[in-house]
């Protein structure tokens, strides 16, 4: 068996899977954000190992644990543990929806170096320009700092005692040179950090250590047991999705939202705002557009309205319907692809008298697709051009905005038969190759569909008029 942990924002989910990767069982153990000031997005990394705890004792008490072999980790990225020498935590970690680094990220990104060794933006919520922001207003923290660890990499600590890193989420920290998968002493010196102070960086699929006889105690399993290096959330995913491969792609509908393609070959193009990381796999990279609300939009708009999402969307019927004269500019909380604009801002243009509530479901529906939209062809002209996208996350439940997305986007979206797809299925994905060694390409076989969404070939004019529309009402 394998165990794979994804720590998420709002949660922290545990799978347990048998070697033929069947799924036994999963958890959850629930987890909170704090927001002491306005911008700040923070969590108490003592928190994410309740979570995990509880998650895990809910596991075991359904399935013995004792022939776990394998463990994988996959997580949240970007934010920043800081630790001292004796690994104690400094002050709450600061995640990656956080803004408030936002001058300190421009003033790096304004560095050549940082977009030319990197192959990315420096954006607000990346890793480094925290520390920077750190050292000027937490000048006797950060004195402190001996190392900077990212989320999952934290419980990763507390799992095997190792301070390690691995290639996807490194990338998203701005002192990772991604071509060469190794830590850049230059841009760390830039950002006032050192190299002793990073991680050790690993593969993925590698092991980074067994695990702790206490840890193993507590949760019959055997010490010694290989944690692999894992991934960041979106690459884990990835793994999870069997999108692995040159040409393959995923969109994902969770909080935020992403268009993910694999490659084999790293193919940085920062000024679209496009993300160029290392996979989790040695050897392979990936490009993905970000959308900072995609499902966050419709949770949004639920609260707003006192509805559940699925309510809201069953009003629309199941036939696609043309654009409204409402549109909605999905941007609630700044926008990453391809816009880099923290400060932009969410808008519904177009309403009247006769607006009600459906018509503006349908607006934030095809807003988040217009977004969407935006990311492919910014990835487009990144090098990467997928023919077909899987659908992921939860909003891929509605099979209405996948039918706005597939047209909107003009490629077929393919649904998978249901099953556990996510991170944490490719976390023990991972676990697996990094205790037994088996080929990736075996081991990430993508799941199997159940349906093929096409674009409404009659709806495309409207769409890409109003998509035109869409692209016209923001003003950066």
């Amino acid at each position: 068996m394998f165990l794979g942990i994804d720590l998420g924002t709002s949660g922290v989910k545990v799978l347990l899977m048998d070697a033929d990767q069947k799924v036994l069982g999963s958890a959850t153990g629930a987890l909170t954000v704090q927001r002491p000031h306005a911008g700040w997005s923070e969590q108490a990394p003592s928190d994410w190992i309740q979570a995990t705890r509880k998650a895990l004792n809910e596991l075991r008490g359904a399935h013995e644990l004792s022939g776990v072999q394998g463990i994988g980790l996959s997580g949240q990225m970007h934010g920043a543990v800081t630790l001292d020498r004796e690994n104690n935590v400094i002050r709450p970690a600061i995640l990656w929806n956080d803004t408030r680094s936002h001058e300190q990220a421009a003033r790096l990104d304004a560095d050549p170096d940082f977009r030319a060794i990197t192959g990315n933006i420096v954006f607000p919520g990346f890793t480094a320009p925290k520390l920077v922001w750190m050292a000027e207003n937490e000048p006797e923290a950060f004195a402190r700092v001996d190392c900077v660890l990212l989320p999952k990499d934290y419980l990763r600590l507390w799992l095997n005692g190792e301070r390690v890193a691995e290639m996807s989420d490194a990338a998203g920290t701005s002192w990772l040179d991604t071509g060469a998968r190794a830590w850049s002493d230059k841009l760390l010196a830039a950002s006032g950090m050192r190299r002793d102070q990073m991680p050790r960086l690993i593969e993925g699929s590698e092991n980074s250590g067994g695990l702790l006889p206490e840890i193993a105690a507590e949760f019959g399993m055997q010490p010694g047991t290989p944690v692999a290096g894992g991934a960041g959330d979106n690459a884990a995913t990835a793994i999870g999705a069997g999108t692995v491969t040159e040409g393959q792609g995923f969109v994902s509908l969770g909080t935020s939202g992403v268009i993910f393609a694999a490659t084999d070959r790293y193919l940085p193009r920062p000024e679209s705002a496009v993300h160029a990381f290392c996979h989790a796999l040695p050897g392979m990279w990936h490009q993905m557009g970000v959308i900072l609300s995609a499902s966050a939009a419709m949770e949004w708009l639920a609260t707003i309205t006192g509805a559940k999402p699925a309510e809201l969307t069953a009003e629309l019927g199941p036939d696609l319907r043309a654009p409204g004269e409402v549109t909605f500019l999905p941007y609630l909380s700044g926008e990453r692809t391809p816009h880099n604009d923290a400060a932009a801002r969410a808008s519904f243009t177009g309403l009247s008298a006769r607006t009600d509530r459906a018509a503006m479901t349908q607006a934030v529906l095809e807003g988040v697709a217009f977004a969407f939209a935006d990311n492919l062809a910014a990835l487009r002209d990144a090098g990467s051009d997928p023919k077909a996208l899987l659908a992921l996350g939860g909003g891929a439940r509605s099979d209405y905005w996948l039918k706005v997305i597939a047209t909107a986007l003009n490629l077929p979206v393919l649904v998978p038969e249901s099953g556990d797809f996510g991170a944490a299925f490719g976390a023990a994905r991972l676990g697996l190759m990094a205790a037994t060694g088996a080929d990736p390409v075996q081991v990430c076989t993508p799941p199997k569909i159940a349906a093929e969404i096409l674009p409404d070939e009659a709806l495309r004019p409207e769409f890409d008029a109003v998509l035109a529309r869409f692209r016209g009402l923001y003003r950066g």
